[in-house]
């Protein structure tokens, strides 16, 4: 439960320093933020700045500052969205690895709703808020990636980690010993990226194929992770070559929501209240139904007929291993 309290401030402390157009005092952010109203002066204070450095921890770059050019204005804090996002040239801008946990507590109806009413107490406040930043957050069903939270929380702890993972479809689970840096998503799919202790060497591993539990292999803050330009790089050179698209399929998106989807579209038309129909290219049907059934209600798979039988196939999948 305490762990899901904190999420869920970390999560709403994101939305409301990623959607402000400026900086926002803190003082206000006392007032937005669940969690730290009630707190006192002192236990505010502490609290806020351990969550500042977990949230830097994970390649959140939270920015102090003001626009008061005389500095009469009580500094206040922001996060940049191209600083928060990833390059678009190798990897998705809003599947970041800085997005683990939004993308994780997303799932979560509570915190959706809660995340929601950040935004409008910074409305209400009188910072002036951009909600088209939460496309950088947006909300995706992770369920199907068990190795996330404890992969998420090693790369907080800078925690070294072993685990068996499948190289490829039916080869033989290796175990692998990770001093992981950061988790991502590329095209759909989550990654860890990290030093492989056994090769001395960068390494990236796709979570799905990672057959067993993620075990602690040794102590907190045993290692040193590299700046984040450093990891950015290190994971742009390790992910999967770019696919020759050729493949097409419509999809139907609601409203405000499928940004990656929307954003690599070559065609987008209205399909009624509330939603669009988006036109994107692709090679592998697999991996397109992965990513549609990530987005759960939001998206609907219209054709080519084997695309929507793919996704009916997964979300069945899910529905069983839910019940």
């Amino acid at each position: 439960m305490a762990q899901a309290v904190k999420s869920e401030r970390l999560m709403n402390l994101v939305i409301c320093l990623l959607v402000a157009r400026g900086y926002v005092p803190k003082s206000r952010i006392r007032q937005i933020v669940g969690g730290y109203g009630d707190q006192s002066e002192e236990a505010f204070e502490r609290m806020f700045e351990r969550d500042k450095e977990e949230l830097r921890e994970v390649g959140i770059p939270i920015e102090t500052g003001s626009f008061d050019p005389f500095g009469d204005e009580e500094p206040g804090y922001r996060i940049h969205r191209q600083e928060f996002e990833l390059p678009e040239i190798r990897l998705e801008p809003d599947e970041a690895a800085v997005v683990g946990l939004a993308a994780r507590m997303w799932q979560h109806t509570y915190l959706s709703d809660a995340s929601t009413t950040a935004v409008t107490k910074l409305q209400a406040v009188g910072v002036e808020a951009d909600t088209r930043s939460l496309g950088a957050v947006e909300p995706r069903v992770g369920g199907e990636e068990p190795a996330f939270w404890p992969l998420w929380e090693a790369v907080r702890d800078r925690r070294a980690v072993r685990f068996r993972h499948r190289k490829s479809t039916g080869a033989e689970p290796m175990v692998r010993h990770v001093q992981p840096w950061s988790v991502l998503s590329w095209h759909g799919r989550w990654y860890v990226v990290g030093y492989d202790v056994d090769r001395q060497a960068p390494r990236m591993f796709r979570l799905s194929r990672i057959v067993d539990t993620v075990r602690s292999a040794g102590p907190a803050g045993g290692y040193e992770v590299p700046a984040q330009d450093v990891v950015r790089e290190a994971a742009a050179s390790l992910v999967p070559p770019e696919r020759n698209e050729s493949a097409w399929a419509r999809i139907r998106v609601r409203a405000g929501s499928g940004h990656a989807l929307r954003r690599r579209a070559t065609h987008v038309e209205p399909a009624g209240p509330g939603w669009d129909d988006v036109t994107v290219t692709y090679s592998s049907t697999e991996m397109l139904a992965e990513e549609l059934v990530t987005h759960a209600g939001d998206v609907v798979a219209l054709e080519p007929a084997e695309l929507r039988a793919a996704v009916v196939e997964r979300l069945e999948a899910i529905t069983k291993g839910a019940s």
